[in-house]
């Protein structure tokens, strides 16, 4: 009867699909593509078991959000512009084993947010913007068998981050800025399979954490500046295929992997190395790649191509030196022909010391709470005056938030060299006295977020140079604190949002040449010195949404080749000029024009972009024609939504291109009268221009549009699918 019942109002609710959604009743799937959804609809049908939102504007997503819709079993969520993740949001969704949050804003899991999702087997949160996991974040997802975190912003793996991934087998860090890793950060992973931990910034070989991997048979630590390999540094039971790759390699001990016996191969491609020893305990080693290696194929190199022949282990790679043997094959060489004339050595590999490890000790701060297990203290919203001391020395995380310090002395926490994360959000701290860090040698993520700071001593940050992560957003800086970044080589991320900022002047960001992410969102930014950005030639993402600009910053954009994310959202530029993004348009991938009352785009303003750009935000503006974009034929997001477009004869062309993408861009027409408010691709005030009928069968009809809105089931071919739009003709 219950069954019954429950098919009984699905079926009510079938009846009613959501604007502007499409219902496939029949297989239950929901499709809302690239709408302006803000929230997720209520009149969603009861039995929908996969539901695809993706390209709406949700911002957050509440507690009990999908409590309407309890048979999901697929949500799609990518590129709806989310930020924030409510404790309980996904509550009630037990039944759902996929979900794709991919290509959000998404910066910090808190310990519930992923609760009620007790049947999940893959979480897809891909570029996003997360730099911190709270401990306990994937407690409640014992089903989970992949992990997909590439391309956010995270920097340390704390102790037991993964703890409830019970059946995991694939985990994906490859992307981000890693370089701590806990050493118990893989404890709680019995079944993982496979770690990809490629394109980070692992300077040594993390053996300590990997050694927790007895099941792990693929470990991927390829684009990483690991410069050496030490004795015994690999101890993972199953290992059976390792990537080195495109490192910084320059010698691997002897018996470096001799505690990995199953290891099949190994692959060292484009690194440093001139040579290799004989692997001992390699024994079960079938190939060995070591192309792109600078081979000094001497009498120096005679071990090791013995032992090759010995151990029947095939070898990839090429002679460099000497010159009577470059480009020979490895298996090619006979031993005669690999001699020293004077002794040729190779260079000495710089070992990293080892810094031997104190133990906690000490007593907890009264009034605190410290965690001997995750090695974390806490003195949160205590109403403390002071700083507290007499932590364990070796604390990893200190949350020192919403208290009353109003200045941090210099030497304020004493014998923590092991600290790796200092919240001091929320403190009413005015001032950061010179050599307030000193000691915290290991420190990577310091948050300073809700202060009274307004300025920084240049030696600041003294004794804290492994800073990577800083977190200034709300505080009352009126300029960047010049000078204050030259002690900070490893500065990654830096957060100065919602502060008084009005420009960035040349110097501004002397130091900070390692600097990937700046947040300049919410300021009130009304110039930028042309050379102000020069100093981060490594910048990835610039958000400078909400500010005072009147342009494009085009010079200020030159020297920045790495450049892929760029925010202007909500600043007052009335006209985008000819070549303004030219300085970044060979790595553009994400352009955001939106909600700027923009009135003209030239027809050159988008000169040199074309395939690579993913995503472009043009909604909410006063234009009434965009340039031609025939050549964007990797667009996954173009958003044209509230924007008046004028249908005549001039828009043709663009009508054409919108009615071959593969995209709902919510184009419509603001005139003339008769065609106001009409979707661009349903106006029919296209169809008395000349040329019309010439690959149009009538116009676009209504079933047309809604097939056009539904992911292509084909592969996309190598030729655009936009090759239809042409110049715009006056």
């Amino acid at each position: 009867l219950l069954l019954l019942a429950a098919l009984a109002l699905g079926g009510t609710a079938a009846a009613r699909c959501p604007a502007p959604c499409v219902c496939d009743n029949l297989r239950s799937h929901v499709l809302c593509l690239n709408g302006n959804l803000t929230a997720i609809p209520s009149t969603i049908p009861q039995l929908t078991k996969k539901l695809d939102l993706r390209g709406n504007s949700f911002t957050v997503m509440p507690v009990g959000a999908f409590l309407a819709t309890p048979y999901l079993t697929h949500l799609d969520l990518q590129h709806c512009k989310v930020e924030r993740l409510e404790e309980g949001a996904f509550r009630g969704l037990g039944r759902l084993v996929y979900l794709n949050l991919a290509f959000n804003s998404i910066a910090l899991l808190y310990q519930e947010s992923l609760d009620g999702l007790s049947s999940l087997q893959q979480l897809i949160l891909q570029g996003n913007r997360i730099e911190e996991i709270q401990s306990g974040a994937f407690g409640h997802l014992g089903s989970l068998t992949v992990l997909d975190l590439r391309a956010n912003a995270l920097v340390y793996l704390p102790d037991m981050v993964f703890q409830g991934l019970q059946v995991l087998r694939w985990l994906r860090l490859s992307h981000n800025a890693l370089h701590v890793l806990g050493s118990e950060a893989f404890a709680t992973l019995p079944t993982l399979r496979r770690l990809s931990l490629d394109h980070n910034e692992l300077q040594a070989l993390p053996g300590e954490a990997l050694a927790r991997l007895d099941g792990t048979t693929r470990l991927d630590l390829g684009h990483n500046p690991i410069t050496f390999v030490a004795e015994e540094a690999l101890a993972m039971a199953s290992l059976k295929h390792l990537f080195l790759d495109h490192a910084a390699l320059q010698d691997v001990a002897p018996d470096a992997f001799a505690r990995s016996p199953q290891l099949r191969t190994l692959d060292l491609r484009e690194n440093q190395l001139q040579g290799l020893p004989p692997l001992a305990g390699a024994g079960g080693l079938a190939r060995v790649s070591l192309a792109g290696n600078p081979l000094l194929c001497s009498c120096l190199l005679r071990p090791f191509h013995n032992w090759l022949s010995r151990a029947r282990v095939q070898a990839e790679g090429t002679c460099a030196a000497p010159p009577a043997l470059r480009g020979r094959p490895l298996d090619s060489l006979r031993p005669p022909e690999m001699r020293c004339g004077r002794p040729q050595l190779l260079p000495s590999p710089t070992v990293p010391s080892e810094q031997p490890k104190t133990a906690g000790s000490g007593q907890c701060p009264r009034g605190c709470a410290c965690s001997p297990d995750f090695r974390h203290g806490s003195c949160e919203n205590r109403n403390l005056q002071e700083i507290p001391q007499g932590f364990p020395r070796d604390t990893r995380l200190l949350d020192l938030r919403r208290n009353a310090f109003g200045t941090v002395p210099p030497g304020a926490f004493p014998g923590l060299k092991e600290l790796v994360s200092l919240h001091l959000q929320s403190c009413s701290i005015g001032a950061l006295r010179p050599g307030a860090l000193r000691g915290l040698e290991s420190l990577v993520y310091l948050y300073l977020t809700d202060n009274h700071l307004s300025t920084l001593a240049a030696t600041a940050f003294e004794g804290a140079p492994r800073l990577a992560y800083l977190d200034l957003d709300r505080n009352a800086f009126a300029r960047l604190p010049t000078g204050a970044f030259q002690l900070l080589p490893n500065l990654i991320s830096l957060h100065l949002q919602y502060n008084a900022i009005s420009e960035l002047a040349e110097g501004d960001l002397a130091g900070a040449g390692g600097l990937r992410w700046l947040y300049l969102a919410g300021n009130t930014i009304e110039h930028i010195a042309p050379t102000a950005l020069a100093p981060t030639k490594m910048l990835e993402k610039l958000h400078l949404e909400g500010n005072r600009l009147a342009e494009v910053p085009t010079a200020a954009l030159r020297g920045l080749p790495a450049l892929s994310e760029l925010k202007l959202s909500r600043n007052p530029i009335k006209r985008v000029g000819d070549g303004a993004f030219l300085p970044v348009a060979s790595s553009l991938q994400h352009l955001y024009l939106d909600n700027m009352r923009l009135e003209q785009i030239s027809p050159g303003a988008f000169a040199g972009l074309g395939p690579k750009i993913r995503s472009l935000y043009l909604e909410s503006n006063k234009m009434s024609n965009v340039p031609n974009m025939s050549n964007f034929t990797g667009l996954e997001i173009l958003n044209l939504r509230d924007v008046p477009f004028h249908c005549d004869c001039q828009l043709l062309p663009l009508r054409r291109w919108i009615d071959k993408l593969n995209l709902r861009v919510g184009a419509t027409c603001g005139s003339p009268a008769e065609a106001q408010g009409m979707k661009v691709k349903l106006s029919t005030t296209f169809q008395t221009c000349p040329g019309w009928g010439r690959g149009e069968a009538g116009g676009a009809t209504p079933d047309k549009t809604r097939a056009a809105s539904k992911p292509s089931k084909k592969k996309r071919s190598g030729k655009s699918p936009n090759r239809g739009f042409e110049k715009n003709r006056a």
